[in-house]
């Protein structure tokens, strides 16, 4: 049976491990989405442009959705007849049978041509760019939090006013989940002597049930001079997990 201080070593672990994963996996999509988004601009510059007509639609199924994407017929300007089918589709179809549209090919190549519309042109790095903006933003979002955190503990640590806070219970933090489990908080709260103002001060995330190891009816909590929404509560006398 896994230790606690293995499971707290695996959750650490797994946290890290996302943060990082979507950042680079989100750097690499945007990567990816620049490339496309160059390469279609080249094609565009490159490319002739014609009329053709959409002769067919052609249905596809993935999972449970349908699409359908139009096959165009154009001439060339040396006079060859291409037919091509669009790699984008949509459901309902964004063309019909018979519509005329403005191809572009490139001369050496015409059998890669493109519907001139923005979704066949721009629409795959698009959605690469815009999921890739996503990943990248939870990933680093979270490594800014973490980064921002530490700086705020640190500084309340030298400059920080002490106070005790009544220990008022141990909450499980629902927000957040890690292999199946979920952290621990320290709630207490202190009455500012000054204004009567009632604040409630909550721990960082434990990874540990500490409702054993809390004897003191009063706990230190740090804060910011002026400001006690700024605090952090100091849980060092929790004993410290080994093995």
């Amino acid at each position: 049976m896994r230790t606690d201080s293995v499971l707290r070593r695996e959750r650490m672990r797994t946290i890290s491990i996302v943060k990082y994963f979507f950042t680079a996996i989100g750097l690499a999509m945007l990567i990816g989405a620049f490339f496309l988004f160059a390469n279609t601009q080249d094609f565009i510059k490159n490319a002739h442009s014609v009329n053709g007509t959409v002769v067919d639609l052609v249905r596809s199924r993935s999972s449970d959705s349908v699409t359908y994407a139009p096959v165009v017929q154009f001439q060339t300007n040396s006079g060859d007849v291409i037919e091509f089918t669009s790699s984008s589709g949509s459901n309902p179809p964004s063309f019909y049978e018979g519509e005329m549209v403005e191809v572009l090919y490139p001369v050496f190549s015409p059998r890669d041509a493109k519907i001139n519309s923005f979704f066949s042109l721009w629409g795959m790095s698009t959605i690469v760019g815009g999921i890739g903006f996503i990943f990248f933003l939870v990933g680093f979002s979270i490594i800014l939090v973490g980064m921002f955190s530490n700086k705020k503990v640190e500084f309340l640590k030298k400059n920080g006013m002490p106070i005790k806070a009544k220990f008022t219970g141990v909450d499980i933090n629902g927000s957040l989940t890690v292999n199946g489990r979920n952290p621990f908080k320290i709630s207490a709260q202190w009455t500012c002597p000054e204004k009567s103002e009632l604040y409630i001060f909550r721990s960082d995330n434990i990874w540990f049930d500490p409702s054993d190891h809390i004897e003191n009816e009063e706990i230190t909590v740090l804060i910011e001079k002026g400001n006690p929404k700024k605090y952090w509560m100091d849980v060092s006398f929790l004993p410290k997990i080994v093995g």
